[in-house]
């Protein structure tokens, strides 16, 4: 059988013994496909009653409840005031969240990641999880400009 982390959220779903109703393996499908975006509750909700008018936005607020509380999405909060989602990835990334737009990069930078271990170690601790995320703003284009020339 493939790793957890290959397997749908309807598969893991069906392997911790939740009972999947054609409702949720619309979201969870949903949340799958818009994941990289980071959706909101709203916008999870507007893309599976496109799928499924029969879905209701309590349903998808459950929904994700129950997926975020078996530990299958995780929540983020990006300063915008709603919680948005992703599925849990198979390898730790970090954000990089545009305040002008909103958008919301991934990345991942191991010399990030060894300083994150340092200063854990230096301060009597073994790391075993952290979030970082970093808030900004688009370089001003006239400015990159001026420095490409």
């Amino acid at each position: 059988m493939a790793d957890e982390e290959q397997l749908t959220l309807a598969d893991m779903c069906i392997a911790k013994g939740m009972r999947m109703t054609e409702q949720r393996r619309v979201i969870a499908t949903v949340i799958e496909e818009a994941s990289d975006e980071h959706p909101d509750v709203e916008e999870l909700y507007r893309r599976s009653v496109s799928i499924d008018s029969r879905i209701s936005i309590s349903t998808v607020y459950r929904t994700v409840k129950l997926f975020e509380d078996a530990g299958m999405i995780e929540r983020h909060d990006f300063r915008d005031g709603r919680s948005r989602y992703e599925t849990v990835p198979d390898e730790h990334h970090d954000h990089l969240i545009d305040l002008r737009s909103g958008q919301v990069i991934e990345f991942r930078n191991e010399d990030i990641e060894a300083l994150q271990e340092f200063i854990a170690r230096k301060l009597g601790y073994k790391l075993v999880d952290h979030r970082l995320e970093l808030y900004g703003v688009p370089l001003d284009p006239s400015k990159d400009e001026k420095d490409d020339g």
